[in-house]
């Protein structure tokens, strides 16, 4: 499969968002945003995004010289309008807040109405956690997961994400869908042409497939758990959890009143709420550093059932992705992947992706 060098990518998906008239500032962001998800490992809201970002930029659901207002503030809350511009503005601007809120007060809460789609959750979380703070973030999302007992669609893959800072630089993090795998993880699978596992999604049949583009044409997810014997509540309760943080809060739409994210939608903004929480550890317990310091070197030093695969803390896996993917200086792509990207680099008019010969 085809590699391309970090800053190339970089360049391109910059480039690109700039064709399509987001400003520099704004392009820099929101390409950083995706470069961290390849980077990690998490492809799935990497380049693999790009042409529907640029899409909504196209037909009006984004625009991207939109700056978000707060609406109402206390000392440690805010409720924020992101008037429909690119997430990473958005995520910017509240998680900023919260920070300083966080930093005045203890704890930072804030909950955004006209939003879009920001990406991997992790990443805003991280934000907080490196200056020293508890970091969360919450979105809802189009009606893609079918909650159990249900044959229809009603909630989102509604992530959660939290980091937290632990001693000697180390951290523990959480970055998870409230589905058992993101919309975005079949599309990289067909992508690679390859087939899903069992239970990650339904075919128009009810039953679950392992047919990644069947999968994405039914677009019916099991919440995190599967069906009701496996524990599939726990998913869709989690997926309603967040949707009280993000519309609830914000007044955004809920998700089963969002319309869908896809190529072809000409209805407008989709009005997602999220929230962006924050907490200073300084105003609790002191030696909160080194408590989760030492819960990540148990989880780590815990005997694990094949010898070759030691037992990861939350946040290892995306950490050693990371160094692996810089260390070698280029993300490998599918060659589907580049075929789509440079097709849409195409429409707007810009330099095509460098493949490393």
């Amino acid at each position: 499969m085809p590699e391309v060098r970090l800053e190339e990518v970089q360049r391109f998906m910059e480039d690109c968002l700039r064709g399509a008239g987001a400003p520099v500032a704004e392009a820099k962001a929101h390409a950083e945003l995706l470069l961290h998800a390849d980077v990690t490992g998490h492809y799935s809201h990497g380049l693999n995004r790009l042409e529907l970002y640029i899409n909504d930029i196209k037909s009006g659901a984004t625009d991207p010289n939109a700056k978000p207002v707060i609406l109402k503030e206390s000392a440690a809350t805010a409720w924020v309008d992101g008037g429909n511009a690119l997430g990473a503005t958005v995520g910017n601007f509240c998680m900023d807040v919260a920070i300083r809120k966080a930093k005045e007060s203890g704890v930072g809460w804030v909950s955004a109405k006209g939003c879009n789609h920001f990406g991997m959750a992790g990443w805003w979380a991280l934000k907080a956690e490196r200056q020293g703070l508890i970091g969360m973030a919450f979105t809802n999302s189009s009606p893609i997961m079918v909650p159990t007992r249900s044959k229809e669609r009603a909630c989102g893959t509604n992530p959660v994400a939290m980091f937290a800072p632990a001693a000697d630089g180390d951290s523990l993090g959480v970055d998870m869908a409230s589905t058992t795998a993101a919309m975005g993880k079949i599309e990289v699978q067909i992508h690679k042409g390859e087939s899903i596992p069992h239970g990650w999604a339904l075919g128009p049949d009810g039953k679950t497939t392992s047919d990644a583009q069947l999968a994405f044409n039914t677009g019916h997810l099991l919440p995190l758990g599967g069906f009701e014997q496996t524990s599939g509540y726990k998913g869709f309760c989690l997926s309603a959890m967040i949707e009280v943080f993000c519309s609830g809060l914000s007044g955004a739409n809920a998700t089963h009143n969002i319309r869908g994210w896809a190529l072809d939608s000409k209805e407008g903004p989709p009005n997602l709420g999220q929230c962006f929480a924050v907490i200073n550890p300084e105003c609790f317990a002191p030696g909160f550093a080194e408590r989760v310091a030492d819960c990540l070197r148990t989880y780590r030093n815990l005997q694990p059932v094949d010898p070759s695969l030691p037992v990861l803390a939350p946040g290892d896996k995306e950490r050693i992705n990371a160094e692996k993917t810089k260390s070698r200086g280029t993300i490998v792509y599918a060659q589907r992947q580049v075929d789509v990207s440079n097709a849409v680099a195409a429409t707007v008019g810009v330099r095509p992706l460098q493949v490393v010969a």
